[in-house]
């Protein structure tokens, strides 16, 4: 079992595939000198530090919970969003199991169920309404969790351009690619790459026990991809490279959260200027500056100044795949638009997997 277990490792770590001709792992292992620098082992990118994300992501959610609760919730609350949950219907034993297995229910199912519970198809349509309408999240849950999600895209962001602003790669992507694979990893890009990881990590478990949206599995998809993504520029000492992919995301991810809670507030003319900017935003850096800057780059300018291998196919498949993502996001976007402006205003098309009544539907509309 052992050598079972170690040809598998060896095949799966096999230098080859995952580094450049010529360096293995045992390059990573001793001081590389760089421009008459000298780097220590402690100084390059480690697989073995992609655990500590992980235990991190349960200090982000324990973090979530708090901001969500002392923050987010008073602040929803002086805006005039209600705290109060949906009712549950009257406990019935057949309905409520019934309603575990399947959440809604054939003509069928409906006339057998009515004839073992005593209860009219009518009421036993109006008691599964009811109970799947207690499941969902209230507006002030939903504007909590946008809340935190804002707070960390925004955090993120300034600290991912404080991070880079000294870093020379950042004003010339060619560095990316300068002396490849021995770059040091500073203090501040490690904690950059860390914290980021730990929040998709923290939103992938925390996607299970959130307010459930339309598109759970495209998103549970989309945060394992970005986890994967990271981990193998991480593993592959593309670090660098990883951190502009990073920032370029992050420009736009703020704005959209934000947009999101003026909504829920009720500020609908205040959501729509923002979601404004987030679609200006959004082209400009994700079918722009990415392909542009990160993609020209990738496939472009490395091949003047590294050797091609494995991994290094394998990278640019990922990112020339995640271009055709921006793009297809960005035609849902223009749709939005076009809604907003032949309906009147921006909707969240991955709300709720059932429509909820809005708590402030009767109040008038707030603008600022």
């Amino acid at each position: 079992m052992t050598s079972v277990i170690s040809s598998i490792s060896g095949w799966f770590w096999n230098e080859d595939l995952w580094l450049p001709p010529r360096v293995t792992w045992d390059s990573f292992k001793h001081p590389q000198t760089v421009n008459t620098t000298t780097l220590y082992p402690e100084q390059f990118a480690q697989f073995t530090d992609l655990w500590y994300p992980v235990p991190m992501a349960f200090i982000v959610i324990g973090l979530r919970w708090l901001v969500e609760r002392w923050i987010f919730k008073p602040v929803g609350i002086k805006m005039g969003l209600k705290d109060h949950k949906r009712p549950f219907p009257v406990q019935n034993t057949i309905l409520e199991t019934t309603f575990r297995r399947s959440k809604t229910l054939s003509q069928e199912d409906l006339k057998k169920i009515s004839n073992d519970s005593g209860l009219s198809s009518l009421q036993v349509e109006r008691w599964f309404r009811q109970r799947r309408q207690a499941e969902l999240p209230t507006t002030l849950q939903k504007f909590c969790e946008t809340g935190w999600r804002w707070m960390f895209y925004t955090s993120i962001l300034v600290y991912g351009f404080i991070c880079l602003w000294d870093k020379s790669w950042f004003w010339n992507i060619r560095h990316c690619w300068y002396h490849y694979p021995f770059h040091q990893v500073e203090q501040d890009v490690w904690w950059y790459y860390m914290l980021e990881l730990s929040f998709y990590w923290s939103l992938s478990i925390s996607q299970f026990f959130d307010v459930k949206r339309k598109d759970f599995w495209e998103m549970f998809i989309h945060h394992n991809a970005t986890i994967a993504l990271l981990m193998f520029s991480w593993t592959t000492h593309f670090t660098r490279m990883g951190t502009l992919i990073l920032i370029v995301h992050d420009c736009a991810d703020h704005l959209l959260e934000l947009a999101k809670m003026f909504r829920y507030a009720s500020f609908q003319k205040t959501c729509d200027a923002i979601f404004v900017v987030f679609s200006i935003v959004w082209v400009v850096t994700r079918c722009g500056v990415y392909p542009s800057w990160i993609l020209y780059s990738t496939l472009v300018d490395a091949k003047r100044f590294i050797e091609f291998f494995n991994a290094y196919y394998i990278l640019n498949g990922l990112l020339v795949s995640l271009q055709f993502l921006h793009i297809f996001w960005t035609y849902f976007l223009f749709k939005a638009i076009y809604k907003a402006l032949s309906k009147g205003g921006v909707d969240d098309q991955r709300s709720d997997s059932e429509p909820s009544d809005d708590e402030n539907e009767n109040e008038p509309k707030k603008d600022i």
